[in-house]
Formats: C-alpha cells, sequence, structure tokens
C-alpha cells in the first residue's frame, strides 16, 4: 500500500518557510526564524502566489520567478498620498520623530488590523507641513523571487 503526501489544494492549512525578494533584497523571510502558517485561499498571500502553491506536496522545496507586477500587481500613483504631519503626530506621539524610508502602521478603519505605508517625502508650506505616503505593496510592480518549503499540509 503507498501513501502519498498530501498536496496543496484551495483552503489548505499550510505550515510553511517562504521568502519573497525583489531586486533590492528580501522582503519577507521565514528560513531563519519560525515557520509561517496560513490558509490558502484567505488573503494572506497574493492569488498569484497562492496559484503557485497549488498542487505542490508536503515537503517540498521550490523556487518560482514571478514577472514585474505579477505577484501584486502593478504600481499605482493612487496609493501614493499626502497627510497631514499633525494627523501622523497625533497617531504616533508628538516625541515620534519620522524620516524619509519609515515604514509607519496604521489602524485598519474597522480597528481590527492594521496597515503600512512607507514615508517618501516631506512638505511644509502655505497648507502646512505634510507627509507623502507609499501605500503600494513594497513589491507591487517589481519581478519577485517566491521561494517556498512547505512543512505540513492539512
Amino acid at each position: 500500500m503507498t501513501t502519498s503526501c498530501p498536496t496543496v489544494q484551495t483552503g489548505s492549512f499550510l505550515t510553511l518557510h517562504y521568502r519573497l525578494s525583489g531586486p533590492a533584497g528580501d522582503v519577507v523571510n521565514t528560513f531563519a526564524s519560525a515557520p509561517a502558517t496560513l490558509t490558502l485561499g484567505t488573503g494572506e498571500l497574493s492569488p498569484a502566489l497562492e496559484a503557485h502553491l497549488m498542487g505542490l506536496a508536503e515537503g517540498s522545496r521550490t523556487r518560482f520567478e514571478l514577472a514585474a507586477g505579477e505577484a501584486f500587481g502593478p504600481r499605482s500613483p493612487d496609493m501614493m498620498q499626502w497627510m497631514a504631519r499633525k494627523e501622523l503626530l497625533d497617531l504616533g506621539g508628538a516625541n515620534e520623530s519620522y524620516a524619509v524610508g519609515d515604514v509607519v502602521k496604521f489602524p485598519t478603519p474597522d480597528g481590527q488590523g492594521e496597515f503600512a505605508g512607507v514615508i517618501v517625502d516631506f512638505r511644509s508650506d502655505h497648507k502646512g507641513e505634510a507627509v507623502l505616503f507609499d501605500f503600494n505593496h513594497p513589491l507591487a510592480g517589481q519581478p519577485v523571487t517566491f521561494e517556498v518549503q512547505l512543512i505540513g499540509v492539512l
């Protein structure tokens, strides 16, 4: 009697190590820490990344190269937004200092989660002080390398 390893399907619960990297290097890498757990189809990974996991057998380790924009879509100018510096200070505390390149986390409107933006620029003019945020995924519009080691598939 042969037993086959479980394979990834929609709704599978996965324990895995994975690395997402772009031209500038790693954005996420769990190989040096605890593995990640997630359920396929719940939005924890982009649909393009999930598609590459479908059918993989438990125990497999593989790497995928995704074309620019395939993993997280194109960069969107609509995701670049100015915020009054006062709002930022109210959020993080008046003693907080910020610099270009800093990642700032914001609560979702329902207060149940968070999202992040990267500071791109500062402005001080007749409208007041403001901060330009980029809310695009860091790998949006970039080619992505997706490396995965499937530890468990349920």
